[in-house]
């Protein structure tokens, strides 16, 4: 028989460019995590190579190459922990943290931890005294690593300014709410306006051979955002070449129960 008339015919269309956008992100996240480690690799497989011929019987040769095998064996270590790090709170985006913590007291905890560190740049690092708490929901660890990785970059990175100035400060996010903001002043080189929406993505660097020299690994102010964007936070970032930059992290405060007032 004749087919019949007047049939419905569905059709559906997917628009598969956000998918094909995340594969090819985390193709290049895998390329480039390879080649990162690929480097120190090169260098430990290239230093023992050295090591059982032409140094072999030169002590202080050994001595050195030895120190450099290390901070390579050390590098690997910290980006393997960065990129679980990550890898961890990627999974845990959706999950908002619950518990109150006093964003002033953990800023305090990171300067006393990096005055070492500071002393040896020869960096002097100001730190808000007491004052009122500035409460966030939040996960303490998270967040402690949050302004590590900021003061850490600002006494790496710009430590020809010899000072690093921390501020924490209350004020309205875009939503009309109150937010903490906690701001980390460095006055080294800057960085060019070209670099600033970059700085966050994974593995992008100003000057790469100098992030490697000082240890870095590409990820710190990734984990920074991905971590402050898990608190319902943000990191704004504002430079001007040869004054220095300002790394400010912005999160939700906890707004105090208001009070019924009673007539007596």
């Amino acid at each position: 028989g004749s087919a019949p008339r007047g049939g419905l015919v569905l059709l559906a269309f997917h628009d598969l460019t956000p998918l094909r956008r995340v594969e090819e992100m985390r193709a290049d996240f895998v390329a480039n995590a390879s080649h990162e480690l690929r480097t120190p690799l090169a260098a430990l497989s290239g230093f023992i190579d050295t090591l059982r011929g032409p140094a072999r019987e030169d002590p202080a040769a050994r001595e050195r190459f030895l120190g450099i095998m290390q901070a390579q064996a050390d590098r690997m270590a910290r980006l393997i922990d960065d990129l679980l790090s990550l890898s961890r709170i990627e999974l845990n985006a959706h999950l908002r943290p619950e518990k109150e913590v006093d964003l002033g007291a953990i800023v305090r905890q990171v300067s006393d931890a990096l005055q070492t560190l500071a002393r040896d740049r020869g960096v002097e690092v100001k730190t808000p005294g007491s004052s009122d708490p500035l409460v966030v929901r939040g996960d303490r660890d998270e967040l402690i690593r949050v302004f590590e990785n900021l003061v850490e970059n600002a006494l790496k990175y710009a430590a020809s300014g010899k000072r690093v100035e921390l501020e924490l400060s209350r004020g309205e996010g875009a939503d009309g709410k109150a937010e903490a903001r906690v701001a980390v002043r460095d006055h080294g080189p800057g960085i060019a306006p070209e670099h600033l929406p970059r700085l966050t993505e994974r593995f992008y660097r100003v000057d790469v051979t100098e992030s490697r020299a000082q240890g870095g690994t590409g990820l710190g102010l990734a984990l920074v955002k991905h971590i402050l964007n898990r608190h319902g936070g943000r990191l704004t970032i504002e430079s001007v070449l040869g004054q220095g930059a300002t790394f400010t992290a912005h999160l939700p405060l906890v707004e105090p129960p208001r009070q019924e007032i009673r007539a007596s």
